[in-house]
């Protein structure tokens, strides 16, 4: 399969802190894939990378081989990269269903995930439908930081810690508990993510062994959550 995302040698930094030192992936058309490893290694600013919003000072970004290092986040979001942040970033004073529309009406992109669609996903948001989102619970809110990202129709889906209020949220999680909040992932669109699912290891602890183990058990289980649309 070819990549559909590539990542070459990124080294990032947040003023003289240096985070990401060479780091590269690929993702291809019909992957899902996970990237495990402990707090502070620098899962989410290798999403930030991606995004935008913290432009690698050295390496590439390839999105379907066209170089996209250094893009405004927008730019990044309209060729079909969907983010779902840690820290969520809802409407507060939105309802939830607004949270919804305002992603509808800035998609510009056409496609299965629908209003309805993403409450048949997470059936409670159709009960919080007019509950401003500063009133929603953990998990209520991290429902709608997905809904309202799925409603873009992104091509490739970006989750950062999205085991984050699982209880609630009943999304994609370690069911062992192991990977828990550590998780950051990768998965293509739910439409076509019936391909492969594998784990990636990043600046884990504990033998390779049992790491690689607990990384692909986190891609199959995120591969599951997240339903076939077409």
């Amino acid at each position: 399969m070819s990549a559909l995302l590539e990542v070459r040698d990124i080294h990032t930094a947040y003023g003289e802190a240096r985070v990401l030192f060479g780091v590269s992936l690929e993702i291809a058309a019909g992957e899902c894939v996970c990237l495990l490893g402990r707090n502070g290694v620098g899962k989410t600013t290798t999403i930030r990378s991606i995004m935008g919003l913290n432009p690698p000072s050295r390496g590439e970004i390839l999105w379907r081989g066209k170089a996209i290092t250094g893009w405004a986040p927008h730019r990044v979001a309209r060729l079909g990269l969907g983010f779902v942040p840690e820290d969520r970033r809802i409407f507060a004073e939105l309802t939830a269903w607004e949270n919804l529309d305002v992603a509808r009406r800035v998609s510009g992109r056409s496609g299965p995930w629908t209003i309805e669609a993403v409450c048949e996903l997470f059936p409670k948001l159709a009960e919080l439908r007019e509950r401003q989102g500063g009133f929603l619970s953990g998990g209520e809110q991290q429902m709608l930081t997905i809904a309202r990202t799925l409603m873009l129709n992104p091509e490739l889906l970006l989750l950062d810690e999205p085991s984050e209020g699982r209880a609630e949220a009943a999304g994609p999680h370690d069911p062992t508990g192991r990977a828990g909040r550590r998780l950051f992932a990768l998965a293509l669109r739910p439409g076509v993510c019936s391909g492969k699912r594998r784990g990636s290891l990043f600046g884990a602890s504990g033998s390779a062994a049992k790491r690689r183990r607990a990384a692909q058990q986190a891609a199959r289980t995120l591969g599951r959550r997240l339903p076939c649309r077409s």
